[in-house]
């Protein structure tokens, strides 16, 4: 039997980026927080001389033990989905600071036109354009609305970057300038100049220069070694909750940080949550936390599993289309993009970080014209650099033998001979692409597991053919000796690693019928209930989602401040 704790204002659910933005906010605004985080504690020190790519890349160590929890899979409604045994496509952060320890950095902001994308399409190009099995909504805010957020976030941050003319209006400049162009972006630079598009480097979460931000958080600048994604940063340098956000909290003393401690249920009476169950993972003893507001932030999968499990919000039902839980689940389409090998040059590919890059936006969201394309939004079209490790860098044309003689001679031949240019590309949500609850798989403590039906759509592949005529040309313009481009979508693999980033399930709109939570993030259900994080968001970008993570976090935030002093839907 759970043991009874005393009852607290908060209690917050997963404290990575979300969940510790959230805690930092109200406990700045003395505010009494529980923070309840599965794994175990994190501080900048654990990092000093790890740069272990046997340790954290290959055998995980940052993520989720999926041996204990993970997902199952299938493509459509017809099959058994299975457990994902081993990390391909997601690496589901596990311990302080969660995926914001061991992300790459990249930190964008959403377009104007991802806030309002259905009412904008249908505008531009005719309700016609957005066919019926397509589920894609407008979110119920703006992009001028969220803008004061991003900019919080980026200042807590340190984003380093330039402004862009084809996205958004700006209150201010990053506040740090874009990191070292190295010469393998410059060879994009030039390429992309000639064929008349405008390159910016990629905003970055890794510090161009030593920063101070507005809680009095100093860090070093970024050092280039390359062991960003996986991996948590010795030097402070990329943005991580352990290291801005998290400190701040516990200075204030409104902290009552709990590591080992993972929820497996939300308590209500079906109107409001009354609190959270949770076991120590460490003893194995459960304990009940009564709490005036619950605050679910435990990433996409968690965040809808919990909900699911605790009877919050009602079930999406593919057949139907009603309910809300689980709804618009989304990735990214990663193809389309053009491997490049050079005979007789050679770059620096082992010096990197996780958000270095170039990019080009005019084949971003609605920049260009999509009036004769069977599909809409678009992609990023960039080279990074993210730096080469030992083990895994064994990179070699196609139809090259996978093991041998002639692998070894290919992949040792071009180890510093080979570029990219790729194509990261939005992923619309689509009735048949949601999660739900295993009927068969449970995890250790007997809870159903989550279930992901997903695969690419028929809007993916035509987008992917597209993008990969975009990145062949860049990629020709580049001059190499020999082209590879990935030019058609394969149907998904959990197990095959293209992208790392998920959306949607517990998505946020104008009313309760289309969406789960509003755009305080507070549940439509149970008012008292607040889930944050990308599992938001209705549809995924072709950006990576962790800057309009962030802004939502901070928006979260004021809301549960508003909340706590006069009640009720705060919409």
């Amino acid at each position: 039997m759970a043991k009874k704790l005393p009852k607290v204002p908060v209690v917050v659910v997963g404290m990575g980026w979300a969940g510790s933005i959230i805690a930092a906010e109200l406990t700045k605004a003395g505010i009494k927080v529980v923070g309840l985080e599965r794994g175990k504690e994190r501080k900048m020190s654990d990092y000093l001389m790890v740069h272990d790519e046997l340790r954290f890349q290959h055998r995980t160590e940052l993520m989720q033990d999926l041996s204990k929890e993970t997902i199952t899979s299938r493509i459509n409604g017809k099959m058994r989905a299975l457990p994902m045994r081993h990390y391909g496509t997601f690496i589901v952060g596990d311990g302080l600071g969660g995926a914001g320890s061991h992300w790459n950095g990249q930190t964008y902001r959403f377009l104007p036109y991802d806030f309002q994308i259905k009412s904008m399409t249908e505008k531009r190009y005719g309700a016609n354009k957005i066919k019926p099995d397509y589920t894609l909504q407008d979110w119920g805010i703006t992009y001028e609305e969220m803008e004061p957020y991003y900019d919080t976030f980026e200042k807590m941050a340190g984003i380093s970057g330039e402004t862009v003319e084809f996205y958004g209006h700006r209150s201010n400049p990053y506040p740090t300038g874009p990191m070292i162009k190295t010469p393998v972006l410059e060879e994009f630079e030039k390429a992309t100049k000639k064929l008349g598009y405008k390159p910016y480097m990629i905003p970055s979460a890794n510090l161009s220069e030593n920063y101070e931000n507005p809680d009095g958080i100093s860090r070093a600048a970024c050092q280039y070694c390359a062991y960003c994604e996986n991996f948590g940063c010795e030097y402070g340098a990329k943005a991580d909750p352990v290291v801005t956000v998290i400190p701040v909290a516990k200075e204030t003393g409104n902290l009552d940080l709990r590591t080992y401690s993972n929820v497996t249920r939300i308590l209500n009476d079906g109107t409001k949550a009354t609190g959270v169950v949770y076991v120590n993972t460490f003893t194995g003893e459960e304990f009940e936390q009564p709490a005036e507001i619950v605050v679910v932030a435990s990433y996409v999968f968690n965040n809808a599993r919990l909900l699911l499990n605790s009877g919050l919000g009602k079930p999406y039902d593919p057949t139907t289309g009603t309910g809300v839980i689980g709804k618009n689940y989304c990735y990214q389409v990663s193809s389309g993009y053009s491997s490049l090998y050079y005979n007789d040059r050679e770059f620096n590919l082992y010096g990197g970080a996780g958000a270095l890059g170039i990019e080009i936006a005019e084949f971003t969201g609605d920049n260009f014209d999509h009036t004769n394309e069977n599909f809409i939004h678009g992609s990023g079209i960039r080279t990074t650099q993210y730096g080469n490790r030992p083990i895994a860098n064994n990179n070699a044309p196609i139809g090259t033998p996978s093991w041998g003689a002639d692998f070894k001679k290919q992949s040792i031949k071009y180890a510093n001979s080979i570029l990219q240019v790729k194509s990261q590309g939005a992923s619309m949500p689509h009735k048949q692409n949601y999660l739900d609850l295993d009927p068969t798989y449970k995890d250790v403590y007997g809870m159903p597991l989550l279930r992901m039906t997903y695969d690419y759509t028929e809007q993916d592949r035509e987008l992917v053919k597209y993008m990969a005529k975009v990145t062949r040309k860049i990629a020709e313009e580049m001059g190499p000796d020999h082209i590879d481009t990935v030019g058609e979508q394969s149907p998904f693999n959990v197990n095959v690693d293209t992208n790392t980033h998920n959306t949607g399930g517990v998505i946020m709109g104008a009313e309760p019928e289309t969406s789960a939570v509003n755009t305080y993030l507070q549940m439509w259900d149970a008012e008292n209930v607040f889930v944050a994080g990308a599992s938001a968001f209705p549809h995924n970008s072709c950006f990576n989602p962790t800057g309009t993570l962030g802004a939502f976090s901070y928006r979260a935030a004021e809301g549960i401040v508003k909340y706590l002093q006069q009640g009720g839907s705060l919409v």
